[in-house]
């Protein structure tokens, strides 16, 4: 079979992907082409590559989903090669087929590859054909709601709708009773039809509290094909991964051959080339069930190439270019264990609603056995045109256990300040007993945040980290700042940090720093070494560091892992309808799909108004009392910033105006 040569390869995707794959390409030689959206154009994938091509406006399908841009881009630049990374187009038949019919080498798995595994109801049944199990499930072309309803009946309660097209834990619904399936199958094709442009639905059993556990396969042009060990993906939130690990900890040897074995019979009927995963869900007695085949890269991919010590770019590379596999399955080895966190920008502690902003500060180091992927630098923005990841943090130990201590460690040691993040969150859940336990399933985080557990507490600062930004505010925030032999003065000072104002009594001390009362507790501050933002500081006599970033009139801090802002209080009284949360503003950044009020309507506490779409995720807005809209400054398809006005509410006690 022919070589399919190629030296300069364009990068069909953003951030930490982007530059993960220039880098293997660079230390391979290759060339690289970036390209980029209005909202990337000084994005660090732009920055890190030979060369970089505008292909349209901020919103996906206005840059990095059009074909036609992106085939322009490789023309301009003259490439030869296309990686697509993961998202975006890199499941797109029609893209790899455009890819061909250009003459570029497409770095994944053939067209027709791509269509028949994209298409789940398509690839269940060549599964099913070739001896791999199956959730039961209807997946034929009758999409009538009455042979929906019917074979619902068949399978019975609970079972799950899904997008046919779907991926990303999106166009998937949970349906407890009969009663609820009409709406929720409704509900289903109009967000299928949104995300994947196609509204065609599957039903499935549900297994409940399932693990995800995935096998990384690779196939080559010669008919080899070969498995690089699992990956347990269970921890969880919104379907949406967030910890991944290999190898599971929950499979025996004899349970893990016959799991690969599945997935590579699987890799085999679909005669696959280049890198794939095999998902697979497992019950609670480990049987397993195929769930899809990504024909792609996946997210999580460094944990296998740091137990494998292999990298799954050049293996991809040297495929595209008609090579054949670099081993066979008895080379691959399996060393220690690897986790993985995806640091989002999102509050577990408000329903991981996403965020937008400035990054303020990000200095991760590196040390043994950490590796971090990130697509982030300070100064730049997190905008609401994207999926929320920011960076990967890998963790390599000699046990799970070892693993988990130094990812948590890496997490809280490498701060993000300017826009509120997951850290604390997954630092805190890889602490945790469930997690060291391997209790997780894919909806038991969802569980425990319902449940209010421990994990999903709004992390509060102590009075040191008080005290600490009460000196910053107070001017002491240098070595030696506050030395004064005079009387010892006292002042007052308020500070606002997330839903607590306190009132702070300090007072210079003679040797220098201050002395602050907070709450009835007297802390001793001193700043002893400032070095650019990261300072140390006494605290009673112990030392210990921070970080310390100032923003207008906000004060960003970072202390012992957890991050806080702090503000003074506004001299400025509120609006009276702001104050008494008659006006509904935007709790995100996004995009507007759905409007729902109407001028003059009468609604009641909890009414859904509107839907916002940021990063992947859609927001319903809801009147927060009961009253008349008086205003509807929501507009389907307009975009929005977080805090602008959207409906203005008067209260059902006011007399309506006629």
């Amino acid at each position: 079979m022919p070589r399919r040569a190629f030296g300069k390869i364009l990068i069909a995707n953003r951030g930490e992907i982007a530059c993960r794959i220039a880098r293997t390409a660079h230390s391979m030689g290759y060339r690289s082409v970036a390209v980029f959206s209005d909202a990337d154009a000084d994005a660090p994938h732009v920055r890190m590559m030979h060369e970089a091509v505008r292909i349209g406006r901020s919103l996906p399908r206005e840059s990095y989903l059009k074909i036609d841009a992106i085939l322009g881009a490789a023309a301009k630049a003259g490439a030869d090669a296309i990686h697509p990374a993961y998202g975006f187009l890199a499941e797109n038949a029609a893209f790899a087929e455009a890819c061909a019919e250009a003459g570029l080498v497409f770095v994944g798995p053939p067209a027709d590859v791509i269509r028949k595994m994209g298409d789940k109801a398509a690839a269940k049944a060549l599964m099913l054909s070739a001896g791999i199990p199956c959730v039961p499930g209807y997946f034929s072309e009758d999409q009538s709601d009455t042979r929906l309803l019917l074979e619902a009946e068949k399978l019975g309660f609970p079972l799950l709708i899904k997008a046919v097209a779907g991926g990303g834990g999106l166009g998937i619904r949970a349906v407890g009773a009969h009663s609820e399936l009409l709406s929720q199958i409704s509900a289903a094709r109009k967000e299928a039809q949104n995300a994947f442009g196609s509204d065609r639905l599957m039903l499935e059993r549900l297994i409940e509290h399932p693990r995800h556990i995935e096998v990384q396969i690779f196939g080559d042009q010669y008919g080899n094909v070969v498995h690089l060990h699992e990956r347990d993906c269970s921890v969880q939130r919104r379907r949406q991964k967030i910890i991944e690990e290999a190898p599971s900890p929950a499979l025996t040897p004899a349970k893990r051959k016959e799991l690969t074995h599945y997935a590579v019979e699987a890799a085999r009927a679909a005669g696959y080339e280049n890198a794939g995963t095999v998902e697979f869900i497992a019950d609670q007695s480990l049987n397993f069930y195929f769930l899809e085949m990504n024909t792609r890269l996946q997210v999580e991919h460094p944990v296998t190439e740091m137990v494998t010590g292999l990298d799954l770019v050049e293996w991809q590379l040297r495929i595209a270019a008609g090579e054949a596999l670099p081993l066979n399955q008895d080379q691959i080895p399996l060393r220690g264990h690897a986790i993985e966190a995806r640091l989002c920008a999102e509050d577990p502690y408000d329903g991981f609603k996403p965020q937008t902003g400035t990054i303020l500060y990000w200095r991760p180091v590196v040390k043994e056995g950490i590796r971090i992927d990130s697509g982030i630098a300070e100064g730049g923005a997190v905008t609401p045109f994207y999926d929320p990841l920011m960076a990967k943090m890998i963790a390599h130990g000699s046990s799970r256990e070892e693993a988990a201590r130094r990812l948590a460690s890496a997490l809280e040691e490498a701060p993000i300040l300017g826009i509120p993040a997951n850290q604390h969150f997954l630092a805190h859940l890889l602490r945790s007993d469930e997690f060291h336990r391997s209790e997780l399933t894919t909806n038991s985080l969802d569980g425990l945040s319902e449940a209010n557990h421990p994990l999903f507490a709004l992390p509060a600062a102590a009075a040191e980290v008080w005290a600490l930004a009460a000196a910053i505010f107070a001017g002491f925030e240098k070595p030696g700042a506050g030395f004064w032999s005079g009387s010892m003065s006292v002042s007052i000072l308020e500070l606002i940090c997330g839903q607590e104002r306190r009132k702070l009594v300090y007072q210079r001390l003679r040797k220098g720093g201050i002395a602050v009362n907070c709450g009835g507790t007297s802390t001793a501050i001193a700043v002893v070494k400032a070095d650019g933002l990261a300072i140390v500081y006494s605290s009673n006599g112990v030392h210990r560091r921070a970080i310390a970033v100032r923003e207008g009139p906000s004060l960003h801090l970072s202390v012992d892992g957890s991050s806080f802002v702090f503000t003074e209080p506004s001299t400025e009284e509120l609006d009276e309808n702001t104050a008494d949360g008659c006006n509904i503003t935007a709790p995100v950044a996004g995009l507007v799909v759905q409007v729902m009020g109407e001028s003059g309507q009468r609604v009641q506490a909890g009414d859904v108004l509107a839907v916002i779409e940021a990063m992947k995720m859609e927001i319903r807005v809801r009147a927060e009392k009961a009253g008349r809209l008086a205003a509807v400054h929501a507009r389907e398809g307009a975009q929005v910033q977080q805090a602008a006005l959207l409906f203005e509410i008067e209260k059902q006690d006011e007399p309506a105006n006629v």
